[in-house]
């Protein structure tokens, strides 16, 4: 194919895609793609440029969108039987349940997942859709099955066995996110699960690195957390639970004091905000400047499925609103409150009015 010819194909693919861009793909120089755009531009096949501007508050979540199934045992659930169960099916997904709560509290949100062409993807596309999440950047792809996540659970709701299937991430590449860029670089702050693959977290935080966009990462799981590189210079904040704090410092956890030091030890990394959420026991703050342990608000536990996702809502929605991290983080504890209260991973309740009362209202009984 003509250079000429070839360019147009590439802009065709993405109106918004830069000379230098070009240049690698077609493998000439940026000077020489800006002539072809020039003698294109002469002769009308080009007949403008498209831009993308950084869009007032979007955010860009980035992970994992799955089908999440709860069967519950009837009785006591037996091993190697045959066991009647309730199952209860509903959207799930680190980075899709942090869209839909990021929906619920009116930002512009945008997902970046990956689903198959079958039925259960496109029912979690329309639902998440349903509150205002841009699903237009989804990777459908026709050979892959949409990831599902199934729990057993016995009469007393412990979890016996969970079952994932998160094959379909595995096939993310790189140059797909590359190919995106222009719609993740319009975002204000982007949040990362650690669904995706290794050098996918690698090139988004390096990319977010050298063109200044805040970066939010969420481990997932210890496993998942592995994943992450040894450098982290690019990620604004991290937000671990214990566990995948004591992988990501390389050290056990058993007091508020070590709590300190583990964020120390990954702020050493290169991350600049680390959060560790400790259930129960609230969640440890810490900066360069600033470090608080701050102690979950008052509520009343219905489920806990969820907590997490709701308090890395809240903190985003604190963020690009314009508040400082302490305050976020406050309201991220709001979040959690709310979700705590339902069965729901995501909670009904979730409004930016109702996070607001709940912080102030706390607040002032302290």
């Amino acid at each position: 194919m003509e250079k000429d010819r070839l360019i147009l194909h590439h802009i065709r693919q993405n109106p918004f895609i830069s000379q230098q861009e070009l240049a690698d793909l077609i493998g000439i120089s940026r000077s020489a793609v800006a002539g072809y755009i020039a003698q294109l531009t002469k002769r009308g096949e080009i007949k403008g440029r498209a831009y993308v501007l950084r869009e007032e508050g979007m955010i860009a979540c980035i992970g994992g969108a799955n089908l999440d199934r709860k069967a519950r045992g009837k009785q006591a659930v037996r091993l190697h039987s045959s066991n009647p169960v309730t199952i209860v099916e509903s959207c799930g997904g680190v980075a899709r349940n942090i869209a839909e709560n990021l929906g619920r509290l009116g930002c512009t949100t945008s997902l970046f997942t990956s689903i198959g062409e079958d039925k259960e993807g496109e029912w979690i596309l329309q639902e998440t859709k349903k509150h205002g999440v841009d699903i237009s950047q989804v990777w459908r792809l026709p050979t892959q099955r949409t990831g599902t996540y199934t729990a057993l659970l016995d009469v007393d709701g412990e979890m016996v066995v969970s079952l994932a299937n998160m094959d379909i991430y595995d096939a993310l590449t790189p140059d797909m996110f590359a190919e995106k860029w222009s719609h993740l670089a319009a975002a204000q702050a982007i949040f990362m699960d650690t669904n995706i693959p290794e050098d996918c977290l690698s090139y988004m935080i390096g990319r977010c690195r050298e063109e200044n966009i805040r970066l939010f990462v969420d481990p997932v799981s210890s496993a998942k957390a592995k994943k992450l590189p040894q450098q982290l210079d690019g990620v604004e904040a991290i937000l671990p639970n214990r566990e995948e704090a004591e992988l990501l410092a390389g050290m056990a956890i058993h007091s508020i004091e070590d709590c300190a030091r583990a964020c120390r030890k990954i702020r050493e990394r290169g991350v600049k905000h680390v959060i560790v959420t400790m259930g129960e026991a609230g969640i440890y703050y810490q900066s360069a400047d600033v470090s608080e342990h701050m102690a979950p608000y008052p509520t009343e536990v219905v489920d806990v499925t969820g907590a997490g996702d709701a308090f890395a809502s809240g903190l985003l929605y604190g963020i690009v609103n314009g508040e400082s991290f302490q305050a976020a983080c406050r309201l991220g504890l709001a979040a959690s409150a709310l979700t705590l209260q339902t069965e729901q991973s995501v909670s009904p309740f979730l409004k930016p009015e109702q996070l607001k009362r709940t912080v102030e209202q706390y607040e002032k009984e302290r």
